[in-house]
């Protein structure tokens, strides 16, 4: 298994992917209207579905709010995203650095 895996297998995924084939449908409202809801513009939340910008603090806490969850969910899922692109990304540097154990 590697580093962009989770204990299931699969790589984890972008929160827009999440907002675009989950919540959206069942909010079952036009996206400029999520964007209202939410207090941003149309392209910030098209930009995030389409997986162009990232879940950032700021836009968890809305999320949560809106969708009544809390930010933890919006938040982890953008920093598992991240780490394993980042993983995938650093693999061959990362290789090259050894794992000390501290006494």
């Amino acid at each position: 298994m590697t580093a962009t895996t989770l204990k299931r297998g699969l790589a984890p995924m972008h929160p827009g992917a999440l907002l675009r084939e989950d919540v959206l449908p069942a909010l079952d409202r036009p996206v400029s209207d999520v964007a209202k809801l939410l207090k941003v513009s149309r392209q910030t939340l098209h930009a995030i579905l389409r997986e162009e910008a990232p879940v950032t603090p700021a836009m968890a806490l809305r999320l949560g709010k809106l969708c009544g969850n809390g930010p933890d969910l919006w938040v982890n899922l953008q920093a598992r995203y991240n780490l394993a692109r980042l993983a995938t990304e650093l693999e061959d540097e990362l290789a090259t650095i050894p794992t000390l154990n501290a006494a």
